[in-house]
């Protein structure tokens, strides 16, 4: 097994069943809408679902275009995140940790929707003067986590060709 692949399980291992753990133990504890603050106007955890994306985008229209939608755009995210992985020799061990929390996100909220037909989201989080960002969970934080270290990565290690590009014209990049 590769050092990317490692680390690339080692944070679906972590995020996926961190997510699942956690949507678990809100359906056992909580009842829908029940809220218990944690940090008084700062963070709480409330029981809401979201039949949408990202801030409830696509969270009206019939429920099957909903779920063709979301379940098919997952699949092909998935798939193309495994391509991505199989074919990309990173520079470091931030690119696969990314995949793999990203991937661990998007089956968190993946199989939420083929369960309950919408994503169990209880992180709340409060901004400032009364501003809430809408409610979330572990799922869609490792999504951003994920694409975040893909970003720094871009800028870490992204120092110009790839050894593959360089050795296709060596003069081209000297």
């Amino acid at each position: 097994m590769t050092t990317k692949t490692k680390w690339f399980l080692a944070a679906l291992a972590l995020s996926f069943p961190l997510d699942q753990i956690t949507k678990y133990a809100i359906l056992a504890h909580f009842y829908y809408g029940e809220r218990l603050v944690v940090i008084p106007g700062v963070f709480d955890l409330t029981y809401v679902r979201n039949p949408g994306g990202a801030f409830s985008f696509f969270a009206t229209g019939a429920y099957e275009w909903r779920m063709l939608f979301f379940v098919g755009s997952t699949v092909v995210s998935v798939i193309l995140l495994l391509v991505f992985l199989s074919r990309h020799e990173p520079e470091s061990r931030l690119s696969p940790m990314a995949l793999g929390l990203i991937m661990g996100g998007a089956l968190g909220n993946l199989l939420d929707r083929l369960i309950h037909g919408e994503v169990i989201d209880f992180l709340d989080i409060h901004l400032w003067s009364g501003y809430t960002w809408p409610t979330f969970n572990i799922a869609d934080s490792t999504i951003v986590v994920g694409v975040g270290l893909m970003i720094l990565e871009v800028f870490l290690f992204d120092s110009g060709p790839s050894k593959t590009e360089a050795q296709k014209d060596p003069a081209q990049h000297s």
